[in-house]
């Protein structure tokens, strides 16, 4: 019975020639074509009907003798069952095309995903940006199915702007990143992530000379009396609210939508929302003699809840207000967000006051997890103190008394 069913060698699949078909047995045969092509086939009757099957190429590499026996045992068990192979086979190749059809695309995961994740963003504008960054730069992967994106084809998105746009580029490697990690956790992907940097991307890409993240440009600290001279001469809500956003060492959107519920002149104090803070903690800034002044005369123009109220009732002024100053002055050379470096290097250099109170101002985390546990305090007291050396050293033409004082305190 053996040799009735294993009639064919492996040797002899491998040296057919002759355009023809040749029984294994079993229903199994070796078809050879007249171009010396060779396939697998099984044949059958169904419902009276003769059948045939296709087992796979029988060519070097693909479908061995072996295997296309296994397939045709496989399909004389469905036989035996009273099922027809042919029909099993069909409704196979459906349901993997089903199973295909039903994997989201990079795109279309990513922007479901953005939209389960999007309330947790500061603003409309971080929204913005993400799906700006990922539908523009992510061209080559956007159609590929979620589970069959890798690294060729992340360094197709990254490569083009890595050394151009720098900062932009580690923005979308993080984001692809994190959009696949998310793909990960819903069983969509497999392996290791594709984007991740440390061991992976960090040893193909080469180093960004221009990667200027948490360096803004900023005006050296010593010139901010004369700066602050000129941008008192300037007109207008944004002048005030520039100047009030640097002598807080605050951000500017935590500034720009400052409202009077937040504001407490008689015990100069500003809370600031852990909504709107980057590590979503509240946030007490003293205020110094200077910055209630500057909320005294924008007071007089009151017209709403926002301390920097914009054009449009209800608003505050918009996230390029402050930009627009800077620009009017022609410093296009400096950004907003570099004051708070200005103020962090005045700290360092000419300052007595420590780093743990400078940290406290700028409202930075601790990063050392042990340290943030055992230090509760928000050191107010001191950064009312700090905070009012750092006004007294913006006042026009007082930096030179202010540096024999801060040296003398030291």
């Amino acid at each position: 019975m053996a040799r009735e069913i294993h009639k064919l060698t492996a040797r002899k699949v491998e040296t057919l020639d002759t355009a023809g078909r040749y029984a294994d047995g079993g229903n199994l045969y070796l078809l050879v074509g007249k171009s010396g092509a060779k396939s697998w086939v099984f044949l059958f009757r169904w419902e009276g009907k003769p059948r045939e099957m296709g087992l796979g190429s029988a060519a070097k590499g693909m479908v061995t003798l072996a295997r296309a026996r296994e397939r045709a045992g496989e399909a004389r068990a469905m036989l035996t069952d009273g099922q027809s192979p042919l029909q099993a086979k069909r409704d196979d190749l459906v349901a993997v095309a089903a199973a295909k059809a039903a994997i989201p695309s990079f795109g279309e995961f990513a922007e479901s995903l953005l939209d389960d994740i999007e309330g947790g963003f500061r603003n409309a504008k971080h929204r913005q940006q993400w799906r700006n960054t990922l539908t523009t730069y992510c061209a080559p992967i956007w159609q590929t199915p979620v589970p069959e994106v890798d690294t060729a084809g992340v360094l197709k998105c990254l490569s083009p702007i890595w050394q151009a746009k720098a900062e932009t580029a580690s923005r979308v490697r993080g984001r692809i990143e994190r959009v696949l990690d998310a793909a990960k956790a819903k069983g969509l992907f497999r392996g290791e992530n594709p984007a991740r940097w440390k061991g992976h991307l960090a040893a193909t890409l080469p180093k960004q000379d221009g990667l200027t993240r948490g360096h803004h440009a900023a005006l050296a600290y010593d010139a901010l009396p004369a700066f602050m001279a000129e941008l008192r001469a300037c007109d207008g809500v944004s002048a005030l609210c520039l100047e009030f956003t640097i002598l807080t060492a605050a951000r500017s959107g935590e500034a720009l939508n400052a409202t009077w519920a937040e504001i407490d002149l008689d015990a100069g104090v500003w809370t600031v929302p852990a909504a709107r803070m980057k590590a979503r903690k509240e946030h007490k800034v003293p205020l110094t003699g200077r910055a209630k002044t500057v909320l005294a005369t924008i007071a007089a123009l009151r017209s709403g809840d926002h301390v920097f109220a914009g054009q449009k009732p209800g608003k505050p002024l918009s996230v390029m207000a402050l930009a627009m100053v800077l620009r009017r002055m022609g410093r296009d050379e400096i950004t907003v967000h570099g004051f708070r470096s200005a103020f962090s290097d005045w700290a360092s250099e000419v300052s007595h006051f420590s780093t743990e109170t400078r940290e406290a101002c700028l409202a930075h985390t601790i990063a050392n997890k042990a340290e943030a546990a055992y230090r509760r305090g928000d050191q107010f007291e001191k950064r009312r103190v700090m905070l009012e050396s750092w006004a007294q050293w913006c006042e026009p033409q007082a930096a030179a008394n202010v540096v024999a004082m801060v040296k003398a305190k030291a």
